[in-house]
């Protein structure tokens, strides 16, 4: 008689997760291009609306570039990584970190996103970070695009709208898979793939001002990533045959807000219209209940012949996605609304927020991983988890984040709760063990990570790194795989 596994698996993948565009810096050195990121600005806690998506019009962009906004740009600078990245992939090893999320900056590789020829630095600065990564035993998992479109490519095609925009990816894929098909196994292809919906500029550097029907171009723009991350799955197991490569999402577990049957039905609707994505890619074909979707919001997308066979062809190895809260939808307007990333809902009167009003359900992590496994049968990466709060140095530097801890420590008994529920989970790296750049908002001061980094929300400081209480916590959680919690 089998028994059920009682632990992490042996070879589980624990780590951290980071992008280009909230760490590196650098951004005009070296050859580097300019990206969408690059022209998002910070927004003082005063001006921001719920959900905070960033859109940007043709008009601004050219004010921009003009040097006419008066506005800073933090995700130009992020925390330096560029210059300091043995620094911080010392600091991830003394962790025990087995793995390390990063993505590549497609503009830092094909500075225009179409360019002829790949810029050698650019190459050779992540052949150094890989190069590092290695020495201390840590495998890399690297995101192809983590809302890091070429500017370029904006301006050319408006983005992802461009059908041309897919074999600029392929051929940035294929560069990447070149020269780095020794030293990275683990691969992803979008990061957050369903945020093109929410905000366009930052899922895929679309213009929306530029077009007439907002709706059809968002959803020809996903079927352009769709059929780009195939042909990039294709390529990876052509030119790297050992390597795993996977789809991200960005998961909203949905409850009805009540047993009602319209509350209930709102809730089905809602995980249907956030899994839609992870279908595409792991089943290899558009589900039928977004035909209704399509029908009725007049959306005709355009295929190309050859289209549905390379979707269905080449399918993912495994479902990668973030999760930091679930949502409750009711079908009563008068239920009080909650925050929460750019995904909104109302208020679950059992579940605490954090400061940024993110509902926290460490229960909600176990019940999306049971639906995902049950759904696909494939194997699942949480490659984004964490607490961003506000972090006060006491007086020696110190910083005793225990509330991270507790949010870490109850969402991880979680995951090895799924794992006895038959759940095949092949790693997990927390979101921003270093403090970053804020994705939405630009601000420093919401930090989730293991390392305090020294700089504010105005982009003063020393930078200099230093170690929470969550830094040793989550050293032994990784040398006890998961035990020790």
């Amino acid at each position: 008689m089998k028994t059920s596994k009682k632990g992490f698996p042996d070879n589980f993948l624990w780590g951290g997760a980071t992008a280009a565009n909230q760490i590196e810096g650098a951004y005009n050195i070296d050859g580097k291009g300019l990206s969408s990121a690059d022209m998002v600005a910070f927004v003082p806690k005063e001006q921001r609306t719920g959900g905070h998506a960033i859109e940007i019009t043709s008009k601004q962009i050219e004010r921009i570039l003009a040097g006419k906004v008066d506005a800073r740009f933090p995700k130009r600078h992020g925390i330096d990584f560029y210059h300091r990245y043995k620094e911080d992939i010392a600091l991830f090893a003394e962790m025990g970190f087995k793995v390390f999320r990063i993505s590549i900056n497609w503009a830092r590789i094909f500075p225009n996103g179409d360019d002829a020829e790949p810029n050698e630095a650019g190459l050779q600065f992540y052949d150094n970070v890989l190069d590092e990564l290695h020495k201390y035993g840590i495998q890399p998992l690297v995101t192809l695009a983590h809302y890091e479109t070429p500017l370029g490519l904006t301006q050319k095609y408006n983005g992802w709208a461009g059908r041309e925009v897919i074999d600029c990816f392929a051929k940035y894929a294929e560069t990447v898979f070149r020269r780095y098909k020794d030293k990275v196994k683990y691969w992803l292809t979008f990061n957050e793939i369903n945020m093109m919906p929410l905000s366009p500029f930052t899922g895929g550097g679309v213009v929306i001002d530029r077009v007439e029907n907002k709706l059809q171009t968002i959803y020809q723009a996903l079927h352009h990533q769709f059929v780009a991350s195939a042909l990039a799955t294709k390529l990876c197991h052509e030119i790297i045959p050992d390597a795993k490569i996977g789809c991200m999402l960005a998961r909203m577990e949905t409850y009805p807000y009540s047993c009602k049957p319209e509350d209930v039905l709102k809730a089905q609707h809602g995980n249907q219209m956030n899994l839609f994505y992870t279908d595409v890619h792991a089943r290899g074909e558009y589900p039928k209940y977004m035909d209704r979707f399509f029908e009725e919001n007049d959306i005709a997308l355009h295929k190309e012949p050859g289209d549905d066979e390379i979707l269905k062809k080449y399918t993912v190895d495994y479902i990668s996605f973030s999760y930091y809260m679930s949502l409750t939808v009711s079908d009563s307007p008068q239920n009080e609304r909650a925050e929460g990333n750019l995904f909104g809902g109302v208020k679950n009167p059992y579940l605490k927020a954090s400061e940024w009003g993110w509902q926290i359900d460490p229960i909600g992590l176990r019940v999306t991983l049971n639906a995902m496994y049950d759904r696909y049968q494939k194997p699942l990466f949480i490659v984004e988890n964490g607490l961003g709060a506000y972090d006060q140095a006491e007086e020696d530097g110190s910083i005793h984040d225990t509330y991270r801890i507790d949010y870490l420590r109850q969402h991880i008994a979680q995951m090895k709760e799924a794992i006895r529920d038959g759940v095949e989970l092949m790693g997990y790296t927390s979101w921003g063990p270093i403090d970053l750049i804020s994705m939405s908002t630009s601000e420093m001061s919401k930090r989730y990570g293991f390392i305090y980094v020294d700089q504010d929300d105005e982009g003063n400081g020393t930078l200099k790194r230093s170690r929470k209480d969550s830094f040793e916590w989550y050293k032994r959680v990784i040398a006890t795989n998961g035990e020790e919690l």
